[in-house]
C-alpha cells in the first residue's frame, strides 16, 4: 500500500508556488498527490504540527493547486484511518523531538523540517517522506536511511540542481533513486 509522511514543499511546488522547478517536477508533485488521495495513506503526528504548517503554506478557501485540493482532502479524511495515520511525537525542545532518528544530525536539519523524519521514523512503518525539491535534503538522506528512514526526491534532478548552485564547493552526493513502482 502506498504510504507516505509528505513535506509541505510537494504541496507548494504542485501549487506552482514554486517558479524555479521544472514543469517534471510540477506533474511529479500532482502525480504522487493524486496517487496517495486515490488507492493511500498519509502519515502525520497527532499535534497537527504538519497540518498547521500545511495550512500556514496554502489556502483552501478557495483552493488555488493541486496542494491545496490535496489539503482540502486530508482534513476531509482526518478521522478515516485507511486515509490517515496520525502517530504521537514528543517535542523535547523547541521544534526538537524524541522520535527523530538520528539525534546528532537533528541540529543539522531547519526546524521546521525536523517533525518530517520524527513522523516516519515513529510510525511502525516507517513510511517513506516524500520530499520535492529542498536541496537540503541531499545531505541529510544518507544519515536517515542507516536510521531506516527513507526519503524519495519527487524531484531529484531539481534538488540536485538546487544543491549545485546553493553549495558549489560542497561534495556532491547524488539523491536516491526513485522506486520503480508507487
Amino acid at each position: 500500500m502506498l504510504k507516505a509522511v509528505i513535506d509541505t514543499n510537494v504541496l507548494l511546488v504542485a501549487n506552482q508556488q514554486h517558479s524555479d522547478v521544472s514543469a517534471e517536477c510540477v506533474a511529479s508533485c500532482i502525480e504522487h498527490l493524486l496517487a496517495i488521495q486515490s488507492t493511500g495513506v498519509v502519515v502525520i503526528d497527532d499535534s497537527f504540527i504538519i497540518l498547521n504548517e500545511y495550512q500556514n503554506k496554502t489556502r483552501i478557501n478557495p483552493p488555488r493547486g493541486v496542494g491545496d485540493v490535496f489539503l482540502k482532502w486530508l482534513l476531509r479524511n482526518m478521522g478515516n484511518p485507511a486515509r490517515v495515520e496520525m502517530v504521537q511525537i514528543t517535542p523535547t525542545d523547541n521544534d526538537c523531538f524524541a522520535e527523530f532518528p538520528d539525534q546528532g544530525l537533528q541540529t543539522e536539519f531547519d526546524p521546521p523540517d525536523r517533525v518530517f523524519p520524527a513522523v516516519a521514523n515513529a510510525h511502525p512503518d516507517k513510511p517513506p517522506i516524500w520530499q520535492a525539491a529542498d536541496c537540503k535534503w541531499i545531505d541529510w538522506w544518507p544519515g536517515l536511511a542507516e536510521q531506516g528512514v527513507k526519503v524519495e526526491f519527487l524531484c531529484a534532478a531539481d534538488a540536485q540542481r538546487f544543491y549545485k548552485i546553493k553549495f558549489p564547493r560542497q561534495r556532491h552526493i547524488p539523491a536516491p533513486a526513485m522506486p520503480e513502482s508507487k
